[in-house]
């Protein structure tokens, strides 16, 4: 090879490879540090991308987790009114059967009826209860619904009912009216009231295996984002030290390059 003094090929070479070298270690040092595979946007632009779209879904995965606890909250509230006005009319059915007793006086009878109106009155005071402000029944002769979204893209949603639980015992009115004969008009209040508890039970149901849903979609979703953007740890660091060894190796070989320079000068002296 030809002795020249313009031109250091060797060192060139040397330079170029430490400057390679150094960009790798700085590239693994910078994944390691931040955890990250994706230090940079030019690491991997199109994981970039569909990393940051799992993120949100993460996190929409995780609100919309809450709104449904909630909606289960509402529906256990509901729940502990309805079991309250349940014990009512148990006590009121009581009431309507011993007030059609033929050996009870009348001031017998007003007895029954005093406690009877007192619990009505109780029986009513229940379909204002609320729950956060939402009213848990509905203030209409007719059920009303609310909507619950089941999915963090908004596509799968179910309806809870506001139940109409006024209408299910409004001809329970006076111990007088359902007496005797008439006691039928308890018991069918029972029977509607029934109906409205097995309604919120199935719908806590659903409610509960959704949220079990969004639990087992969000270690799905967490799992796909850090197969994306999570460094592996283990492999990196094997990068580090390949990195780091060829640095030392390439400031080393370049700082020989140099001294072969001066071979130069000695053929001038």
């Amino acid at each position: 090879m030809a002795v020249v003094i313009n031109t250091n090929q060797s060192a060139s070479f040397a330079s170029l490879n430490l400057s390679k070298s150094s960009d790798l270690l700085q590239k693994s040092l910078s994944r390691l540090s931040s955890g990250s595979r994706i230090a940079t946007p030019a690491d991997d632009a199109g994981g970039l991308a569909v990393s940051m779209k799992l993120q949100a879904a993460i996190k929409r995965t995780d609100d919309t987790a809450i709104n449904v606890s909630n909606a289960l909250s509402f529906l256990q509230t509901q729940a502990g009114s309805l079991k309250s006005a349940s014990a009512v009319l148990d006590r009121l059915s009581e009431l309507a059967t011993l007030g059609g007793d033929v050996t009870k006086s009348s001031t017998d009878i007003n007895n029954y009826s005093t406690e009877f109106t007192a619990l009505f009155g109780e029986l009513k005071k229940l379909t204002s209860d609320s729950f956060n402000g939402i009213k848990l029944f509905s203030n209409s002769a007719s059920a009303s619904s609310l909507t619950v979204y089941l999915s963090q893209d908004g596509q799968q949603t179910m309806s809870i009912a506001q139940a109409a639980l006024s209408s299910a015992f409004k001809a329970v009115s006076n111990l007088g009216a359902v007496t005797g004969s008439n006691i039928s008009v308890v018991t069918d209040a029972i029977q509607s009231l029934a109906t409205l508890m097995a309604t919120n039970g199935a719908q806590s149901s659903r409610l509960q295996f959704a949220l079990d849903s969004l639990s087992v979609n969000k270690v799905n979703l967490e799992a796909a984002n850090s197969r994306i953007y999570d460094v592996d740890v283990a492999a990196e660091t094997t990068k580090l030290a390949r990195a780091n060894i060829l640095v030392q190796s390439g400031a080393s070989m370049l700082t020989q390059a140099n001294a072969a320079s001066q071979i130069a000068l000695k053929l001038l002296q």
